[in-house]
């Protein structure tokens, strides 16, 4: 009897098992097809950047009084990105901080082909990028899919390679649309992202963000710290992607859109003191002459609280979002004014270049600049009320990119620095010796740089 009981649980036992083993036995996940579909077209990118390396100016001074100048001393590092194919011609989209100033750049495919790639161009402000192979057979494209047509909810694929892991798949949601991040260097927004709990880590930036169609709809381009939060990445929309793809392909570069105002962003002071009925948005404090803000009847006082239906709160993020558009686009530009919203259709400009001058201005202890144009005014935050020129590269410690410089004093004697022009004329009076101090506007702050000049 005992024995007989054991034969039936084992009978009862095997029957429950091969029970569990046909639930679902012909099922296959959706997502195994994705991949087999969209993986041959997700590449590694193994990038050598070469940076300067920062001497102490004090042991700089010490090596120049006895032997000179200190040849520039560089270091090589290594970094890993992702990317993906879009055409059999071997062009590649990944993000603009991957390959960002990379002296060699390595592709390698899923079925372990490796390439040397070249850099075509792309854009820091828009974190884009193509580079190019030159493939020596058929190599597998990836499809392009619709961003503007996503559901929060719906099935998002990421494959990349995080921390090295090369073609990582992640599965997830469309968490949100339409998010803005901080930039990490404070000088504006990335806006409009994608987010989505799809596992995305150092190394899947310029990867794709997936559908469940196998098409991509985002380009994985940020996480938040992972100390404090889990699985909250976000992607830039493909489609704003696609507005910019071809221009880079074709030139290098991307020409971005402009609308002709300078924004200020509404605060709680600013809204009682000008008597705002409104206590977020971006008020408009001039707008720029024939722009196309000004032909479409958008007005100084007007409060700026949408764009394409997009809410809009800070200067930078205004500035931010229209930089994602290219010039043509008719956008739809929400103010209010007085009280009442009004939306106004605006076709957007091409964003000026740089006022131009009548020489090109001179270097100075490693400090390169240009006249100041509205864009850098609003993407380094400098009030209309100051004037000078604009810091463009520098290798100085003391002097960034982006400061405004006003005024330069030479032995005691002050000279005004209102263009490139009283730059030129005023640098190219320093000599040897001279005690020199540069007045400068940077953050929100002035403050001087004073020195011994030993050119």
């Amino acid at each position: 009897m005992k024995n007989m009981k054991k034969a039936l649980f084992g009978i009862m036992l095997f029957v429950s098992v091969l029970s569990l083993a046909q639930v679902n036995a012909d099922y296959k996940s959706p997502i195994v097809n994705v991949v087999k579909a969209a993986a041959p077209a997700v590449v590694k990118i193994d990038v050598v950047v070469q940076t300067e390396i920062s001497i102490d100016p004090f042991i700089m001074e010490f090596y120049k009084q006895f032997f000179g100048d200190i040849p520039q001393q560089y270091e090589e590092s290594d970094a890993v990105g992702s990317g993906f194919i879009i055409s059999k011609e071997g062009y590649i989209v990944t993000n603009y901080h991957v390959v960002q100033g990379a002296k060699k750049i390595t592709v390698t495919l899923l079925n372990g082909d490796s390439y040397d790639a070249q850099y075509v161009g792309g854009d820091e402000e828009l974190d884009l990028a193509v580079v190019k192979i030159k493939p020596n057979k058929d190599i597998p494209v990836i499809e392009l899919g619709d961003s503007d047509k996503l559901e929060i909810g719906e099935w998002a694929i990421a494959i990349g390679n995080p921390l090295g892991f090369q073609h990582t798949v992640t599965l997830g949601g469309i968490s949100a649309t339409g998010r803005k991040i901080p930039k990490p260097d404070g000088s504006g927004y990335y806006t409009n992202l994608i987010q989505t709990d799809a596992a995305i880590n150092p190394g899947n930036s310029g990867g794709p963000l997936l559908n469940i169609y196998g098409q991509v709809i985002g380009i994985n381009t940020a996480i938040i710290n992972p100390s404090a939060a889990a699985n909250i990445g976000f992607a830039i929309p493909i489609n704003t992607a696609k507005r910019f793809i071809n221009q880079i392909i074709a030139t290098g570069k991307v020409e971005k859109a402009y609308l002709g105002v300078y924004p200020q962003t509404v605060t709680d002071s600013l809204a009682k003191s000008l008597g705002l009925k409104v206590t977020k948005g971006v008020y408009v404090a001039q707008i720029d002459k024939g722009s196309p803000a000004e032909k479409a009847g958008i007005k100084e006082g007007d409060v700026i609280v949408k764009i394409n239906g997009s809410l809009v709160e800070e200067a930078a993020e205004l500035t931010s979002l229209i930089r994602n558009y290219t010039p043509g686009t008719k956008v739809k530009v929400t103010v209010n004014r007085n009280g009442k919203e009004i939306t106004i259709d605006v076709t957007l400009g091409t964003l000026p270049t740089e006022t131009s001058s009548s020489s090109t201005a001179r270097e100075f202890y490693g400090i390169k600049v240009s006249n100041v144009s509205n864009d850098d005014r609003n993407k380094y935050k400098i009030p209309a009320s100051e004037d000078g020129v604009i810091v463009k590269e520098s290798s100085n410690k003391y002097i960034k990119v982006g400061t405004l410089i006003w005024r330069i004093s030479i032995n005691g004697f002050a000279y005004d620095i209102r263009d490139v022009n009283s730059w030129n004329s005023t640098v190219g009076n320093i000599k040897n010796g001279d005690y020199v101090g540069i007045f400068y506007y940077y953050n929100g702050v002035r403050s001087v740089y004073s020195f011994r000049y030993d050119g």
